[in-house]
């Protein structure tokens, strides 16, 4: 194909020759280092061009360096917004380690930057995923993840397939859990609006509904404040029945399972005695027998150390477990005031009947294999609640609480970087209230302001200076919260040194 006149005329270096690749674009005309003459025997001299050293582009020649400056300057945005992602980022670098231990690379960092993004941008789907990848510092901390749409529903299908890495990576999880460690094991419901895969199915409140549901069950370590693993059971899975295959599959051998009424010690006989290190505490029904045959009505004592009032009894019983009970006398007058407020309005009150319930109004009364202070006993339980914090920010703030995904490998997968979204969220809450950030401000607003903290791409991958030149139109007070989560260096003062005063200076 014959190069144009006006393109062979274009100024270009000695001995060059310019080649038509036939097909247009920028780089059509490529300028190639004149060659040098082959002689083969038997045949006739063949010319033989060199490399290619720049292209004939708007009438100019573009030298190689130059075009290829030029491309990747067209694909890589000059600035990102930076400081939420940043924060995810702080607290997140362990479950990148656990990761990489088990998937390879670009799968590692294609979960933890999808994780990531979750916490980021609640409730976006798969489809809008690349966008907010490309336009945050997640792109920059996790380069090269496969966020597009597609890559992103074959990614939860190949998690979904592979348990034994899942395992793998919930074990690593498991080591941080020490066997003086509480665990609070609870299951929730989510709708599942799928109709090809076998996970969905109708539990009794969903039959009500006309919706199927999937069941997830977490553990929760307690002194660590973060869920350390998670399974998907079909959502007519009782808890009771999915008790023990959690154990098991999870190989949970540590620690003290702190769980509620669903899950009563009896369904996992069989695995605690397998595993010495790991114990129970568990509440027991108001109209369980043992409450009278061991008379723990009879109260002992007040608790100190709470700010509730509350009276105690503490019994060892037949077979070598205790029995820990506890009325809180607050609970109580809220109890009786609420029966009687119903007895007026249906007119069915009994006296006799009423008498029987009062002596159970406000108490709770625990089974655990471990003899306890009671003190510690009651803590224990009531740290539960920390798993109910989890289990509504995964529905309101990370917007997880539904899903749509085809398959049940799929939806396995989705559930699995979801657990790590509900990891990394419970750590950046935890932050940001260390931080004393969320006394004035609502989560939401504290992540929205951080949103606003952009930063140039070029700037170097260190803990920046406030002052640094790589900001772009950050505001002051953002300023303050980035300093406050430890996100950048505050702006020495120099009158300090002269005061003896603090160091640090608000922008």
């Amino acid at each position: 194909m014959s190069v144009p006149q006006e393109i062979r005329a274009v100024n270009r270096p000695k001995n060059t020759i310019v080649e038509d690749r036939g097909k247009d674009g920028p780089k059509r005309y490529a300028v190639r280092e004149r060659g040098v003459i082959k002689y083969i025997p038997g045949k006739n001299p063949q010319p033989h061009n060199g490399k290619v050293i720049g292209h004939i582009i708007n009438g100019k020649y573009v030298t190689l360096a130059e075009s290829k400056t030029s491309e990747s300057s067209s694909c890589k945005p000059d600035m990102l917004s930076y400081g939420s992602s940043s924060l995810i980022k702080s607290v997140s670098d362990d479950l990148l380690d656990d990761l990489l231990k088990v998937y390879d690379p670009v799968k590692a960092f294609t979960i933890i930057a999808l994780a990531s993004l979750k916490v980021l941008r609640p409730g976006t789907t798969a489809k809008r995923m690349s966008t907010h990848y490309n336009r945050t510092y997640i792109s920059i901390y996790y380069p090269g993840a496969s966020i597009s749409q597609n890559s992103i529903g074959n990614l939860y299908n190949d998690i979904g397939t592979d348990g034994c890495k899942r395992k793998a990576f919930y074990e690593h999880r498991m080591k941080s859990v020490s066997a003086k460690h509480h665990i609070a094991i609870d299951g929730m419901l989510k709708q599942n609006t799928s109709t090809v895969n076998d996970l969905s199915a109708y539990s009794y409140k969903a039959k009500k509904k006309g919706i199927k549901e999937i069941s997830v069950l977490y553990a929760y370590d307690i002194d660590l404040m973060e869920p350390i693993c998670a399974e998907v059971f079909p959502g007519n899975c009782i808890d009771a029945s999915s008790y023990a295959s959690f154990i098991k599959d999870n190989d949970v051998k540590s620690g003290i399972i702190v769980a509620d009424k669903g899950f009563p010690p009896s369904k996992i006989n069989d695995e605690l005695k397998k595993r010495p290190n790991l114990h129970f505490l568990t509440p027991i029904k108001r109209n369980d027998s043992r409450i009278t045959n061991n008379n723990m009505l009879e109260f002992q004592g007040v608790l100190e150390g709470v700010a509730e009032n509350v009276r105690y009894c503490k019994k060892r019983i037949q077979g070598g477990n205790y029995l820990y009970a506890f009325r809180d006398a607050d609970l109580a007058a809220k109890e009786e005031a609420t029966r009687l407020k119903k007895a007026k309005k249906t007119k069915d009150y009994n006296d006799q009947s009423f008498a029987k319930k009062e002596k159970t109004f406000g108490l709770i009364v625990l089974e655990s294999d471990l003899d306890l202070d009671p003190i510690v006993a009651y803590k224990t339980y009531s740290d539960r609640w920390l798993l109910e914090l989890i289990f509504k920010r995964y529905k309101s703030d990370e917007c997880l609480d539904l899903t749509n995904n085809q398959g049940d490998f799929s939806v396995i997968g989705a559930e699995f970087i979801n657990f790590i979204s509900t990891v990394i969220t419970a750590r950046v809450v935890k932050k940001i209230e260390d931080a004393g950030l969320l006394r004035n401000e609502s989560y939401a607003d504290v992540m929205d302001d951080l949103a606003s903290a952009w930063r140039k791409t070029s700037a170097p991958l260190t803990l920046p200076d406030t002052k640094d030149e790589y900001w772009v139109h950050t505001n002051n007070n953002v300023f303050e919260v980035l300093e406050k989560l430890g996100l950048s260096k505050p702006i020495p003062n120099p009158e300090s040194k002269k005061t003896g005063r603090s160091s640090k200076k608000s922008v």
